[in-house]
């Protein structure tokens, strides 16, 4: 298994529709950073998102998720409130080969700040926009700014094809569109 570079995330992209929009060069100047970097590209969060909310007193459940747990939200910063959580979606919609596998980690400008993004690892062969998780751990709020960095991701290429991938056995997060909700 390799590591993939920056070359090599370029080719796909604009060769393959890897990543799209695809960024050809780290944007830094006055913004959290994004676009292609040596071993990954940082993707940005879109404006769209759900924040955790408590008002009706619900419990969590990934079986049978209430919807009414969050907040929906649209705009350029939004605030997480302390020790809360929100769902956002990427800029980018991404298209997988079969042969690779990421991992994606939270940018350290965020994670100084308490600030924690989880995103699981993209399959062989799913697309989709990225269902962001992000975390406030601190007790104050936290402002996440729109169409700017908010993770890594880094590509995986395996030494051989999966006998199926994740476009095969038509995974139910497959060619998501917007912020998407569990689902079982």
């Amino acid at each position: 298994m390799g590591l993939c570079s920056d070359r090599w995330i370029t080719r796909m992209a604009r060769e393959h529709g890897m990543i799209d929009p695809f960024e050809d060069r780290q944007v830094r100047q006055g913004v959290i950073s994004y676009g292609v970097s040596s071993y990954g590209y940082d993707m940005r969060v879109a404006s769209e998102y759900r924040i955790f909310t408590n008002v009706l007193s619900s419990i969590v459940d990934p079986k049978q998720f209430d919807p009414k747990s969050f907040v929906e939200f649209e705009g350029d910063v939004c605030i997480v409130p302390p020790n809360s959580f929100a769902l956002a979606r990427s800029v980018e919609y991404f298209r997988i080969p079969r042969n690779v596998l990421t991992l994606t980690v939270g940018k350290s400008t965020y994670a100084r700040c308490g600030i924690i993004t989880n995103v699981t690892p993209f399959e062989p062969e799913w697309e989709g926009y990225v269902t962001l998780e992000i975390s406030n751990t601190t007790p104050l709020p936290a402002k996440i700014y729109s169409n700017e960095g908010i993770a890594q991701v880094v590509f995986f290429t395996g030494d051989e094809e999966p006998d199926v991938s994740y476009g095969d056995k038509k995974g139910k997060y497959q060619g998501q569109h917007g912020v998407t909700l569990p689902r079982i």
